[in-house]
């Protein structure tokens, strides 16, 4: 065939594209799965190189690959790496075999060309590229990895970054005073600094729960091979494998305890899913407030101003939109998704072997990427540049009713609410209608009534 090679594996002889460096069983996975179109993400990727990597320098050290061969293989492995053009070589589709041994297998045969144009001799993907390896280790292995990275070296600054950003902003605006609310209702005041200060702690919760499971993703299932019995591996593999990975990648990588329960299970990859959930959820809350106090110009709460990015409508001229806060919720309830069907994927560890491990890869991946990715849009194009109405504060807490919750312990509930429903019904400051019914002087409703007291007990 024009424009072909002729390759073969253990099923016979099969046409591959003459300039791929992929081999047949990469093409063979090409035509089975034209499900999505949608490929495995490169971290995933660069994360199953760098298990190569390591395990060609750990077979090299035991003496289980000739010098020169595990050279080439780390070598092609580096360059890959390397390469901005990665992902033309890695084309399969997310949803292939369960165990991700049609990726495992296209990394083998695309290292194996690549070491085998530099030796100017065979290299062998299944013999040396997968010497003391199964997909079955190597790819819960990959996502471990690949999860790590991410979580270390996106996810965890990028929050760090959104919460300092609204510590700089409660500096900055922090002594504002609002109408709380709850139940979208009229409430106590509270300070901006309040509301951003609690912002930031669930930033910082969210962060101390990414970090108590960064010791769990650092614990491998690689050296279990086939069913988690370390068949064809040297006993040594395993530890060597995760010193040469820590050298490469500064992260302490160890073998797991259990492979029976790291090849056969992904609770890990579930467990650090629900806390993505769980950062999800907090972003939400977070992007509503900011919709919420954005809303207006005039018919909503208008208390902030988010900036303007683009206009809003294409057919209502002067229309801005928080479009930021926006973003940020919709990747909320797609990690909130993607969480799903991760929970449904670690579900099917059946036996010795879980099955839908590229679901699990793609899904824990694009959750990380997301979030990393909006949180700093949230800090950099939606709380840092806000401003605030410090007018309509003022106009919504002098009418606030529910301020007269201070007078309380002098006059009591019943009085104190009567003065409220009166207050609301004649449209007028709580405080004059309290200064003719509670018996308080005028000096003194001030005082007890002054928002700014309110917002820290009304013991100030």
């Amino acid at each position: 065939m024009s424009g072909t090679r002729t390759e073969h594996d253990s099923m016979g002889e099969l046409a591959v594209p003459a300039q791929a460096l992929y081999g047949a069983q990469t093409q063979r996975a090409l035509q089975n799965f034209p499900v999505s179109g949608q490929r495995l993400p490169a971290d995933f990727i660069r994360a199953l190189l760098l298990a190569k990597l390591a395990a060609a320098r750990a077979n090299r050290a035991l003496g289980l690959l000739s010098p020169a061969i595990a050279d080439a293989i780390a070598d092609a492995c580096l360059q890959l790496l390397a390469d901005d053009g990665l992902m033309a070589h890695f084309p399969l589709d997310v949803y292939q075999t369960g165990s991700g041994t049609s990726s495992n297998m296209n990394a083998n045969e695309v290292l194996a060309r690549l070491a085998a144009q530099t030796l100017g001799q065979p290299v062998s993907a299944n013999d040396h590229v997968n010497c003391s390896q199964s997909s079955n280790d190597t790819i819960p292995s990959a996502i471990h990895i690949a999860a790590a990275l991410a979580l270390q070296q996106q996810l965890l600054p990028a929050l760090q970054h959104l919460r300092a950003t609204i510590d700089a902003k409660a500096l900055q605006v922090g002594h504002y005073v609002k109408t709380g609310r709850t139940h979208l209702m009229d409430a106590m005041p509270v300070r901006l600094g309040q509301v951003l200060q609690g912002w930031a702690s669930q930033l910082a919760a969210n962060e101390q729960r990414l970090q108590a499971l960064q010791p769990q993703l650092l614990q491998l299932a690689q050296g279990g091979t086939a069913v988690g019995t370390g068949i064809n591996a040297h006993p040594e593999f395993a530890a060597r494998f995760c010193a040469h990975l820590a050298q490469h990648t500064g992260l302490a990588f160890c073998p797991a305890p259990d492979y029976f329960a790291a090849i056969g299970a992904q609770d890990t990859a579930v467990a650090l899913s629900g806390q993505l959930r769980t950062t999800a959820v907090s972003l939400m809350k977070i992007a509503n407030d900011l919709r919420w106090m954005n809303s207006g110009p005039l018919a909503g709460l208008g208390e902030i101003e988010l900036e303007a990015l683009q206009p809003g409508s294409s057919i209502m001229p002067g229309k801005v939109n928080p479009v930021i806060a926006e973003a940020t919720c919709m990747v909320a309830a797609q990690v909130m998704g993607l969480d799903g069907a991760i929970a449904i994927a670690g579900q099917s560890g059946n036996f010795e072997l879980n099955v839908m491990l590229p679901l699990i890869a793609n899904n824990l991946l694009q959750s990380l990427s997301l979030l990393g990715n909006v949180s700093r849009l949230l800090a950099d194009r939606a709380i840092a540049g806000f401003r605030v109405h410090e007018d309509r504060l003022q106009q919504a807490l002098a009418r606030n009713p529910v301020l007269v919750t201070a007078l309380n312990p002098l006059i009591g509930y019943d009085r104190a609410a009567a003065i409220a429903k009166q207050a609301y019904a004649q449209g007028r400051p709580v405080i004059d209608v309290a200064a003719e019914l509670s018996g308080i002087s005028r000096a003194e409703l001030e005082r007890l009534l002054d928002p700014a007291r309110l917002t820290d007990g009304g013991l100030g």
